[in-house]
């Protein structure tokens, strides 16, 4: 068993504590978790009962209290529709008193012996004031109060009293069922305790003896051999190389360490005459190395260095050798690269005063096509206006037709009107005719009557006589209105001519506001391409400024080139490198006079162009309109025939 332990890697070991305490914890969870499940779902149950049972309780009771005052308001009320609906109310709330009760019998099954004086209880009360419809119908509401306020009363307060009771008991109940499960609680969480402890104190204790006679133990063992080993003991003797844990690796070290340093003090004694050897080849190289550190590239090494340093001091010979033939060959290309940054500062010039005359080119186009936008712009600003301006009269127009509508229609409704005021007036004609004829027959009876009758006769002929006027009247009226029609006719043809000819004034309007659209539509998409056009331009002008740029710096490179090869032929003349290489040297040294030199004025106009962004010109505007838009600048217009010829460059 304890070789078993032994062969098993420290981290199998750990795990393997860890797994009897995580076995353990694991268990005790488990018995916790059910016990607790098994308290939580009974503790559930049980509240979730009492509760529903305490809410239908009340339910009923205040169910019934709420009959007890409909049958109240019933008894006082002598409205039939208000009646019969107390009487709905009550069938709603018996309904909900009977399904409530069915619910309390299976929740509290406990308290069946009050649900059922509490169901008597409510059978009773419903008994007697069933009888209260019959009183109230046949006008006995004396009878029917009595009835409610002396039959009813003992049946309505036992139900109160049992549905209190019911609740009361049902709370009582839940509070006791309460004090026994957290009595079951406490008693689970000791139980739980008790066995985590003994459980950890079990593990623990076996935890403890491996580590210690599988861990500890053999660990210090190994340490105090390493301890010997440190101080310079190499006789040790190392056990425990055989286990198969990190124990038994630490062992197989120590003997490696115990062997190496056996090995290092047989290596020692042959580092001391290695130590000699090297001296001497570290001197030879330190005096030639200073020889060259002087400037003097012809020394070499002449004196023998021993087997293992021989390839060194071929080595650096060989060196120095090719020290010497690439400082020749820098010299001799010194020289050719100063010939050549001459020729590209020269030229750089050139491409300088040509880069900075297209650039002045491109800007005056820029400006140009600046303003070329600008005009089109407003252009197209104006034809928006000019479409709003259209749609306005269009608008206008069609409000001038829908009134001349209106108009022709008032015209109608006169003209009907007039025909009505005709039938008025031929009306008023009989009244007259008919007044006249009476007129002449009260003269009659008035000439029949004699001298009594004189009077009468006076005022049957005024009779007559305004009767005769009247009848003049309604002729003149009829020929008034005769003309009025005929007036009216003639205004409803004016006003549709007027209408056609709104008619064909929208229709025009409607062809200038398709035309002043295509105006615009076309205005925006050649200001577009204007713009497009201009960004292109601003592009080619921020490129041209870039190479500008470019050129200056590419002027300043060659001038820093030829700056440079001068510090590198100087510094590579302080150098001996044989006889063979001093024409080159002297050449050198007199290039070294004639330094290309850049003309000021076109490097700070470069920098100048590369710095500045292009600006539009300015214009003068036209003397007879005062346009929105500054005109094209005169530079832009001929700029170009000016300009040279871009091609030559």
């Amino acid at each position: 068993m304890l070789s078993f332990f032994s062969n098993l890697r420290i981290s199998a070991k750990l795990l393997l504590s860890i797994s009897l305490l995580a076995l353990l914890s694991v268990f005790i969870a488990s018995l916790g978790v059910m016990s607790l499940n098994s308290t939580t779902t009974t503790a559930r149950n049980l509240a979730d009962k009492d509760a529903e049972a305490i809410r239908l309780a009340g339910i009923i009771n205040t169910a019934h209290n709420r009959n007890q005052q409909i049958w109240l308001l019933s008894v006082i009320e002598h409205d039939r529709p208000d009646f019969e609906a107390f009487m709905a109310r009550i069938k709603e709330t018996d309904a909900t008193v009977d399904t409530a009760m069915t619910e309390l019998e299976r929740m509290a099954p406990q308290e069946s012996q009050k649900i059922g004086e509490l169901r008597s209880a409510l059978d009773e009360y419903r008994r007697e004031t069933a009888k209260i419809p019959p009183l109230w119908y046949a006008e006995r509401l004396g009878d029917a109060e009595d009835v409610l306020q002396h039959d009813s009363k003992d049946a309505f307060e036992v139900a109160d009293t049992t549905a209190s009771a019911i609740s009361e008991s049902v709370a009582q109940r839940a509070q006791q069922s309460s004090v026994a499960l957290r009595d079951q609680a406490s008693s689970t969480t000791w139980t739980l305790i008790l066995v985590a402890g003994i459980g950890l104190a079990v593990i623990f204790g076996l935890i403890f003896v491996v580590i210690r006679n599988q861990i500890t133990g053999p660990l210090a063992a190994i340490t105090e051999r390493m301890g010997k080993l440190a101080h310079g003991d190499t006789s040790i003797e190392v056990a425990g190389n055989e286990r198969k844990d990190e124990i038994g690796d630490m062992a197989r070290a120590v003997v490696v360490f115990r062997d190496n340093a056996r090995q290092q003090e047989a290596d020692a004694i042959a580092k001391a005459r290695a130590d000699a050897d090297q001296k001497m080849v570290v001197d030879t190289l330190g005096e030639s190395l200073n020889a060259m550190s002087q400037g003097d590239l012809t020394v070499t090494i002449m004196r023998d260095f021993p087997e293992a340093y021989a390839e060194v001091r071929a080595n650096y010979n060989k060196a120095v050798s090719s020290l010497r033939e690439l400082l020749g060959a820098a010299m001799e290309s010194t020289a050719a690269i100063q010939t050549g940054s001459q020729e590209i500062a020269a030229a750089s010039e050139d491409l300088a005063r040509r880069t900075e005359s297209n650039a002045a080119s491109l800007e005056e186009t820029s400006a140009a096509v600046t303003q070329m936008d600008d005009r089109l712009k407003a252009t197209a600003a104006a034809a928006q206006r000019t479409v709003e301006r259209a749609d306005g009269a269009i608008r206008v127009v069609s409000s001038g037709r829908n009134t001349a509508d209106e108009a022709v229609q008032a015209m109608g409704r006169v003209s009907e009107s007039a025909k009505g005021i005709d039938s008025v007036i031929e009306g008023l004609d009989k009244i007259a005719f008919q007044t006249r004829v009476l007129a002449m027959n009260a003269a009659v009876e008035a000439g029949r009557a004699g001298e009594a009758g004189r009077g009468f006769a006076v005022v049957a002929d005024l009779v007559s006589a305004l009767a005769m006027r009247a009848e003049e009247e309604s002729k003149r009226a009829r020929d008034q209105l005769t003309i009025t029609q005929d007036d009216i006719v003639a205004a409803v043809d004016m006003v549709q001519k007027v209408d056609g000819a709104l008619a064909n004034i929208s229709s025009d309007v409607g062809e200038v506001h398709a035309l002043l659209n295509n105006i615009a539509t076309d205005n925006q998409a050649q200001s577009t391409a204007i713009t497009q056009v201009s960004a292109a331009i601003g592009t080619m002008d921020q490129s041209t400024q870039q190479n500008a740029a470019m050129v200056e710096e590419t002027s300043a490179a060659a001038r820093n080139l030829w700056g440079e090869v001068a510090s590198l032929a100087e510094r590579a003349s302080k150098f001996n490198i044989g006889e063979e290489y001093a024409a080159t040297a002297s050449l050198v040294k007199a290039g070294q006079k004639a330094a290309p030199a850049a003309s000021k004025a076109t490097v700070k106009a470069l920098e100048t162009r590369a710095m500045t962004p292009a600006k539009p010109a300015e214009a003068k505007p036209a003397s007879d309109y005062q346009s929105p838009v500054k005109p094209l600048p005169s530079p832009a217009a001929n700029g170009a025939a000016a300009d040279e010829d871009w091609t030559s460059f």
